[in-house]
């Protein structure tokens, strides 16, 4: 039986040192954010055609009060420790962190990811980070989503059982 793999919700500092790391091993450092409030397929169709483009996947998950000022009213469902957890319990994550502003940017800027990966329902032009990803030498990436999976579509399909509260 293999040794169980440990992941780590990371404090940008503490990232940003094991990015050292990983670049000094020569590894490929995939980046992507999202707020992964109720993991579904599509989020986990996502992770995966992302990890496909690097050696370590790093998930930058929106903060609770980043979320509630992006989102609409009642969002997120689920708190963000427990969205961290859940992300850096799947076999394609391998670091998690957490940021409170409303976009990645200033996480991108020093992470400095080879590779930044977002959704095709994103133009590279509107993907926050990507000047500065391709500034740096790396690429960004545009993957296809699951049609029909999406957060909103699950709550809408919940309410549809279950009836408005």
């Amino acid at each position: 039986m293999s040794k169980p793999r440990i992941v780590r919700i990371y404090s940008w500092e503490d990232l940003f040192r094991q990015r050292a790391r990983w670049r000094g091993r020569g590894l490929k450092v995939v980046f992507t954010n999202g707020v992964f409030d109720l993991l579904h397929r599509g989020h986990l169709d996502y992770l995966m055609a992302a990890k496909r483009h690097g050696d370590i996947l790093v998930v930058g998950v929106n903060s609770d009060e980043s979320v509630r000022r992006i989102k609409e009213p009642g969002r997120p469902l689920v708190g963000e420790e427990d969205r961290a957890f859940a992300l850096s319990c799947l076999r394609q994550v391998d670091a998690v962190t957490l940021f409170d502003q409303d976009t990645p940017l200033e996480l991108i800027s020093g992470l400095k990811p080879d590779v930044l990966v977002k959704g095709a329902d994103y133009e590279e032009k509107d993907i926050v980070g990507a000047k500065e990803v391709r500034q740096s030498g790396g690429e960004v990436v545009r993957v296809a989503l699951t049609k029909g999976q999406s957060t909103t579509n699950l709550i809408q399909v919940i309410l549809q059982k279950y009836g408005r509260a």
